[in-house]
């Protein structure tokens, strides 16, 4: 009866919408359980465009790859900086950036990404793979036996310090490693409540979640950075532009860093384990991106070994292209990020083939490219790894194929348009760095036999996690 009772007040033009019994819920806890396999099924049962109520949302899903643009293309009509900046500030503790309080704040924030493009993104990745090499030499280089240990808090430890030594600086303390280590466990508990509070769910209901959040923004309080050494230029920009806002108290800065943090490692650490489990789990992947980074050191008459610093040229990393591949299959098949819009008028939006979309305004529109990567027609076997998948002719592959039609969106682990991760490049370096420093120092296998799985509670929001850790060992290659 709900169902239908909404349905006839439906306007002209709006697509079907799939409301659920439960009133507010609608359809969220089925959505929640499986996301992927629920709008597969309402694609059936409704074509390309359906709108589902999730929790007093209506979000209108656009299912057809081809129809991406149209909704890219129209950044002015379909917001997504509002939405972002409401969810950030309630997840992450600091005052929304109105325009009133806050004049251009959101938009001289927005300008400082440019420090993680161009020029500047190869010192800051030069400052990653540096920190890289000591963190693996710390942790690694007494490996002349098997060590075993397990591979997901290995990728968080090793990940979590190099990006935050790199980004904020070292922590001069002589127990450096130890204090990052506490910041890393706050943040991996406060990490495990981020689902809920994406989904609105009140901080108070979380149990120590709220505590946690408080710690670890103190430690970005300026009294405690200004002791931190060689920080980037990124995080300095940042800090400087916060000085300029009277209104913004010492804490809220140190939530916007915290923030910022948390936007740099949240989605790297699982896609780092993602691309670490899926080679050690292929043998000829893990075979050839091996060769290939032996291949390169030699070409450049670099040593490998933890004793030897590697330098790597951006252009010598783009050109490693079974390590990109092998990378990009692993967030092919591991991201699961909802790319949503939010109307901003009574609109039509227009698509190809004459459709139209009536929307009213407040309404939201979603893309789920997780449908895509996964779909039969344009990349065959889509629950199988393959790690030369991004491979034709021993070059990069960019052209992939939907009913004999070119894509122009085939792979977007970082969003789209408006909403594309500004921070992609930085996160690409930092993910194959990390590869190549782990294959051509050490040898490496898996000490278990058993399936890793995604776990679906981050659907919509991500890099998926593992349903479980998996060891494997590791030592320094003869």
């Amino acid at each position: 009866f709900w169902f239908f009772f909404s349905a006839f007040n439906r306007k002209t033009g709006e697509p079907p919408l799939i409301n659920g019994w439960i009133p507010y819920l609608g359809k969220a806890l089925i959505f929640r359980k499986d996301a992927y396999k629920f709008l597969l099924d309402q694609q059936k049962k409704f074509g390309d465009i359906f709108t589902v109520h999730i929790a007093g949302r209506y979000i209108t899903f656009i299912m057809d790859p081809f129809q991406y643009v149209y909704v890219i293309r129209n950044s002015k009509q379909l917001e997504f900086h509002e939405f972002a900046n409401k969810m950030a500030s309630k997840t992450f503790d600091y005052p929304a950036l109105s325009k009133g309080k806050f004049p251009e704040l959101k938009e001289n924030l927005h300008r400082i990404y440019q420090y993680l493009q161009g020029k500047p993104l190869d010192i800051i990745s030069d400052h990653m793979m540096k920190n890289l090499q000591d963190i693996f030499e710390w942790k690694c280089s007494q490996a002349t036996d098997w060590e075993t240990e397990k591979m997901y808090k290995f990728c968080c430890s090793v990940m979590f310090e190099a990006s935050f030594v790199t980004l904020y600086g070292r922590v001069p303390a002589a127990d450096g490693h130890k204090v990052i280590s506490e910041i890393r466990d706050k943040f991996i508990k406060f990490d495990a409540s981020f689902p809920y509070l994406a989904a609105n769910i009140p901080i108070e209901l979380l149990g120590a979640t709220k505590k946690v959040r408080k710690e670890l923004i103190h430690h970005f309080l300026l009294q405690n950075m200004t002791k931190w050494l060689g920080g980037s230029k990124v995080v300095q920009a940042r800090q400087d532009i916060f000085e300029k806002y009277e209104l913004l108290g010492d804490y809220d800065k140190a939530a916007h860093h915290f923030a910022f943090l948390w936007a740099s490692v949240g989605n790297t650490i699982p896609a780092t384990f993602w691309a670490m489990y899926y080679l050690l789990r292929h043998p000829e992947a893990l075979a050839a991106v091996r060769d290939e980074i032996d291949h390169l050191l030699q070409s450049t008459g670099q040593k490998r070994g933890p004793t030897y610093n590697i330098h790597l040229t951006r252009e010598q990393l783009d050109n490693l292209v079974y390590l990109e591949s092998a990378l990009n299959e692993s967030l092919r098949m591991c991201s699961s990020s909802m790319n949503i819009r939010i109307s901003q008028e009574d609109f039509v939006l227009k698509l190809e083939g004459n459709q139209e979309v009536v929307l009213r305004k407040g309404d939201w529109i979603a893309l789920y490219p997780q449908i895509l990567h996964m779909d039969p027609e344009v990349y065959e076997d889509p629950k199988e790894y393959k790690f030369d998948r991004y491979i034709e002719n021993g070059k990069k592959k960019t052209t992939f194929y939907k009913a004999g039609r070119k894509l122009k969106y085939f792979l977007m682990p970082f969003g789209s348009g408006i909403s594309m991760c500004p921070g992609r490049f930085l996160a690409m370096n930092e993910m194959k760095m990390f590869l190549f420093i782990l294959l051509s120092h050490f040898d490496v296998e898996l000490a278990e036999n058993k399936a890793v799985r995604l776990d679906n509670s981050r659907m919509g929001l991500g890099i998926l996690l593992p349903d479980v850790d998996i060891a494997f060992r590791y030592k320094l290659r003869s």
